[in-house]
């Protein structure tokens, strides 16, 4: 029973987060033969400011 856990930075539609899991339980399925049924996709959104990329920490840091 395969759980798949994605973490994205917030803004996406739900149409669109949806469309991500069905391809990524399609994938899974496919490489592991796991029932598509049986394979979970959770996503996980944080805040836009709850997340820092080293190169945008440095830019930050510089100004």
């Amino acid at each position: 029973m395969p759980f798949i856990h994605i973490e994205l930075v917030e803004g996406r539609s739900l149409e669109a987060r949806q469309a991500m899991a069905h391809e990524v339980i399609d994938v899974v399925a496919k490489h592991t033969g796991a029932p598509v049924e049986h394979i979970h996709v959770i996503i996980n959104e944080m805040r836009k400011e709850d997340y820092v990329h080293l190169e945008a920490a440095k830019d930050s840091a510089a100004n």
